[in-house]
């Protein structure tokens, strides 16, 4: 019986140090830190970037606006009178907050049936797919992580619509978006030299 103490014990030890998909690395303020923490990270950013062609730096910035690298981020609850719980805000699930209809889209549309959104790799692809959809449909270069993260916010549609327009909460998100995907893929070029 103590050894299955034991074990159990040094097993959640290793589980609160190993950095599990729903544990955000350490430092989110430099882009060399995080991928030297999870090179898993690193490894799914640039399948993205081959396959769909956008910037490991544009990733890494809408994904710390969405869930700040936590996996099994979910938007907050709704309550009725502050304190009865009526679900979430949304179905926004994951490491890039995709949407229960969106993903389904994703899916149905690059035949990753069993793609998950807790699951960086998938995550990543998901952007790719999304900003993608994004040039073709509101000419949104993938470098321009302003318009991007406006159009990952509030859909193609409502981008198109210029919906963002009359958010200035949001228009300030998409600015501090665009100025961490600067920050980022100015450490990333210090970071790939020091390799």
């Amino acid at each position: 019986m103590s050894r299955i103490i034991v074990v159990l014990a040094l097993l959640l030890v290793v589980a609160s140090c190993g950095g599990g998909p729903n544990t955000p690395p350490r430092n989110l303020e430099n882009a060399c830190a995080i991928i030297k923490e999870r090179p898993k990270y690193l490894h799914a950013f640039r399948a993205t970037e081959r396959r769909w062609g956008v910037p490991i730096h544009v990733q890494m910035a809408t994904i710390h606006q969405e869930s700040a690298f936590r996996g099994n981020a979910r938007t907050p609850h709704k309550y009725l009178l502050g304190v009865i719980p009526m679900g979430r805000q949304s179905s926004a699930y994951g490491y890039g907050q995709a949407l229960d209809g969106t993903w389904e889209d994703y899916k149905r549309d690059t035949g990753r049936r069993r793609a998950k959104r807790d699951r960086i790799e998938d995550a990543t692809d998901f952007m790719g797919w999304y900003m993608n959809k994004s040039l073709e449909k509101n000419s949104i270069p993938l470098y321009d992580a302003r318009n991007q993260y406006l159009a990952y916010h509030d859909g193609h549609t409502g981008y198109a619509r210029g919906t963002y327009k009359a958010k200035t909460w949001l228009l300030r998100v998409a600015s501090k978006v665009e100025a961490r995907s600067q920050m980022y893929q100015a450490q990333l070029a210090t970071c790939r030299r020091a390799r």
